[in-house]
């Protein structure tokens, strides 16, 4: 297992490598020149070739890309000042020359070009915000994914069953963006004399004399349309899974023992049908940082995916990089954990 997780961690950097040069070369090769986004239409030539200069976008594209790995990388070559260990953070490894070390450090995701803050620290103050979305969201599918799949399941060819395959049917063809939508207007509008939800708000809201507070509420509806699609998906797989287990001969036996329908369903045939289930609750959690972006946007919550629909508006590329690797980089992280569980769950899974 030890060698398998390695091979793992391998492929996955060279997966991340391969990401950093397609969204790197993406982004620096279209026809936006970000010193005239963050300087306006009128600036004159010294102020644009002064932010050009600063930001390093003086520099061929091939420099840009060589400067931008050694930033990232968690070792890299830089300059023995402290200006450069205050930006970098890093500790020194050996020196090279008088005046340049191979260092330790964590990655560099370099400055917004906008607000010319640090993009770590302007991303880690949102993703503490869509991680609890995200967490909420895949919770909520879950919950009601497994247990509508589970009834849908054991009352088959009933109303249940149809009222469960009709709403994945549902779930699955609704756009994030329209559900959110209709949701916000329905829920956050019409009917918010009685849900007391808003159409709009994020986690955190402002009161003049408790200062930032949290709005639990004003999660609930972006967090349950987030939710929805891994929801339906979560119901079709836990049905189509329990179906196939509960046709199973140490099924038909148990039953011949005289245990209970209650025994049978939760302790023997939904332990053994849930390894399609995990391998989607583990793909969408990851999927539901990436679908944040509209639904964030749509209900005006503040994180990732509204930050990065921002930058892209204002073309600041750093911070949308940033934000695309730290989401790739999850989606890394679980799929060697999907690995780790499936051993845990099911101990017939052997690794090669």
């Amino acid at each position: 297992m030890i060698r398998y997780l390695f091979r793992k961690i391998g492929y996955s950097l060279a997966v991340m490598v391969g990401i950093v040069v397609v969204v790197f070369f993406l982004f620096n090769i279209l026809p936006v020149d970000p010193a005239r986004m963050t300087q306006g239409q009128r600036s004159d030539v010294q102020s644009l070739e002064a932010v050009r200069k600063e930001f390093g976008l003086d520099k061929p594209l091939s420099v840009q890309f060589a400067y931008y790995l050694n930033d990232l990388s968690p070792i890299g070559l830089h300059e023995r000042t402290a200006e450069q260990k205050e930006r970098y953070g890093y500790v020194q490894l050996f020196p090279v020359s008088k005046t340049h070390a191979v260092c330790l450090k964590w990655p560099y995701l370099r400055r917004s070009y906008q607000t010319h803050k640090e993009v770590a620290a302007l991303l880690m103050d949102v993703i503490p915000n869509t991680l609890a979305l995200a967490v909420l969201a895949m919770l909520i599918a879950i919950v009601l994914g497994v247990l509508l799949g589970v009834l849908s399941a054991v009352h088959q060819n009933t109303w249940v069953d149809r009222f469960a395959v009709g709403f994945s049917v549902l779930g699955i063809s609704a756009p994030s963006f329209f559900a959110g939508i209709i949701i916000a207007w329905l829920f956050g509008f019409v009917l918010s004399h009685y849900t007391g939800l808003n159409m709009t708000g994020s986690l955190y809201s402002y009161d003049p004399f408790k200062g930032e507070v949290i709005t639990w509420r004003n999660i609930i509806l972006p967090a349950f349309t987030l939710g929805l699609r891994p929801l339906a998906i979560i119901v079709q797989l836990t049905r189509s899974s329990m179906l196939e287990v509960l046709n199973q001969d140490y099924i038909r036996t148990a039953r011949a023992k005289g245990l209970s329908e209650n025994a049978i369903v939760y302790r023997h045939a939904l332990p053994n049908a849930l390894n399609p289930v995990i391998t989607a609750i583990a793909n969408w959690f990851a999927s539901l940082l990436a679908g944040s972006f509209f639904v964030e946007y749509v209900f005006g919550y503040n994180g990732l995916g509204k930050v990065t629909v921002d930058a892209l508006e204002m073309s600041d590329f750093p911070v949308i990089i940033g934000s695309i690797l730290f989401i790739a980089f999850i989606f890394v992280v679980i799929n060697i954990l999907v690995d780790m569980i499936y051993v845990w769950i099911d101990p017939r899974v052997k690794f090669d």
